[in-house]
């Protein structure tokens, strides 16, 4: 076969580093955000955080509902949908590793120009400005008042303080109330705990700490919370009825009866099967009755009160409030506006960008010059992803206006494709917008994914939102009969009356996602 030259015209489809990243930015939720903003300030000397405010840029949130073109559209669902495609048609051609060097190297040209753009300063500019603080006052945030909870482990060597105990009696008892875990167990035996910390084979050495450290425990079992350092769930149950005991705070025999349950398998507690619990104990059926309700009244995680709350802080990106307006029929509005707290103010430097304007041609300056526009870019999309966020908000509490009004009860069958369409946006990028991305409403803070839900049908033809279900599951159960629960049949029966179409398996299913026990364990003893 002889060698040849010939000509080819192919397209292939290539990811700017620019659109690479604002994709990547999108997914972000609230706290990667923050450190990836964090990383490029630390890495790109050109950006810089301004605490003053300054216009944003033309493209920004003053443009954000202008309607989408229909050539955007069709660009947007090219890039996100044939991306995994790009430059396969291509491959073939001669030229196949010059386009995939194109496609690998960062390319962050722009117009070449030096001067600082309009774009450049600080974006979020109508963001509302914080409160003034008055002279000498300091502002506590809601970080700041979790940081002040008091831990279990500070609360537990509190109280040992006040034992008076030996400097090694003391070491010994701080070393199991730091070996708890969150709920107040100690999962590890004494004897694991007494070989980690002798680190040697000396049998009396071992011996001597394992006594230490039961006389320890001891101590430990008589500290608040009551039942803290329990091994398990059994003996942090017997824990907390023998305390009631010695205070006498409840009747002796039932105390008693209780006892002798708790040292049975727990699996017949919680299937409250109280035949084989009488055969058990050998009490008669009105004490172990009264017995397991005793047990319910307790506490089986001692620690939850101590939780380390920030962990379960939802900062929102979003906030909706309840206007003072009302529409021309007299429905109410409500007003949807970006947190300022998540939103960095980002600008390029003055100073350097300037002083590499007074250097061009020397050394190093097309590098430099890469990482100014690249800083530009970072700004022009992070400005974008909250402009995304706020769009889609927007669309969301349009769509489910009622829910604002009324609760969950009032919620509509939404999916992606419906805001997609609207906002003339891809689904893949609703779906990264409202993943990790939450909204503090007048109900509460939820995920945006909570908005979308499929919906079940009704007896006139049109459709139920599953959230909207499940809600008035919720409602049902929470009416019912402690004596005589509803049981899953019973509750689809109820929601055929109100003329919603669901089988047993799925009022199964959505009460299991309410976390709702089935009737039998929800039975009043």
């Amino acid at each position: 076969m002889k060698p040849g030259l010939s000509l080819r015209v192919s397209q292939h489809l290539a990811l700017t580093p620019q659109l690479q990243q604002s994709i990547r930015l999108l997914q972000l939720s609230t706290l990667e955000l923050a450190q990836e903003v964090e990383q490029m300030l630390d890495d790109n000397p050109f950006l810089e955080l301004s605490p003053e405010e300054a216009p944003r840029e033309d493209f920004g949130l003053s443009q954000s509902d202008a309607p989408a073109q229909a050539d955007d559209y069709g660009a947007e669902q090219a890039a996100l949908s044939g991306a995994s495609d790009a430059g396969a048609e291509s491959a073939e051609g001669p030229n196949n590793a010059e386009s995939a060097a194109d496609f690998d190297a960062p390319d962050w040209d722009g117009d070449g120009g030096h001067d600082l753009q309009p774009d450049d300063s600080e974006w979020g500019g109508d963001a509302p400005a914080r409160g003034a603080l008055k002279d000498g006052e300091e502002g506590i945030s809601a970080l700041d008042l979790a940081r002040a909870h008091e831990s279990l482990t500070d609360h537990l060597l509190r109280q040992a303080l006040s034992l008076h105990l030996s400097e090694l009696d003391g070491h010994v008892l701080r070393y199991l109330i730091e070996n708890l875990n969150d709920d107040g167990y100690l999962e590890d035996t004494l004897q694991s705990l007494a070989e980690g910390l002798a680190g040697c084979e000396d049998p009396e050495r071992l011996e001597e700490l394992v006594h230490r450290f039961t006389v320890a425990l001891r101590l430990l079992h008589s500290l608040e919370p009551v039942g803290v350092g329990a091994r398990d769930l059994g003996e942090c149950l017997q824990l907390q009825l023998q305390h009631l005991q010695q205070r006498r705070e409840a009747d002796p025999a039932v105390l008693e009866t209780a006892l002798a349950i708790c040292a049975q398998p727990l699996d017949l507690l919680a299937r409250r099967d109280v035949r084989r619990l009488l055969q058990l104990t050998g009490h008669h059926e009105e004490r172990v009755r009264a017995a397991m309700a005793l047990i319910a009244r307790l506490e089986p995680r001692p620690g939850r009160r101590f939780a380390d709350v920030e962990r379960h802080i939802v900062v929102p990106d979003v906030i909706v409030t309840r206007s003072s307006r009302r529409a021309s029929e007299g429905t109410p509005q409500f007003n949807v506006q970006l947190n300022a707290d998540v939103m960095p103010r980002l600008r390029v430097h003055d100073i350097y960008a300037g002083a590499l304007r007074g250097h061009k041609g020397s050394e190093g300056h097309a590098g430099l010059q890469q990482r100014l526009q690249e800083a530009r870019w970072f700004i022009k999309n992070v400005q974008q992803r909250f402009d995304t966020i706020l769009r889609v908000s927007r669309a969301i509490v349009e769509r489910q206006k009622n829910f604002f009004v009324h609760g969950d009860l009032a919620m509509r069958p939404l999916v992606l494709r419906d805001i997609a369409d609207e906002l003339g946006l891809h689904e893949s990028t609703i779906s990264r917008v409202t993943t990790a991305k939450y909204m503090a409403t007048p109900h509460g803070t939820y995920e945006l994914k909570y908005f979308f839900g499929s919906g079940l049908g009704t007896e006139t033809g049109g459709n139920a939102s599953s959230t909207a279900v499940r809600a008035l599951i919720k409602q049902f159960v929470s009416a019912e009969s402690v004596k005589k629960p509803l049981s899953d049949s019973q509750i689809a029966d109820m929601l055929k009356e109100q003329g919603i179409d669901c089988a047993r398996r799925t009022v199964a299913k959505y009460r299991d996602a309410l976390k709702i026990a089935p009737a039998n364990l929800r039975k009043k003893l």
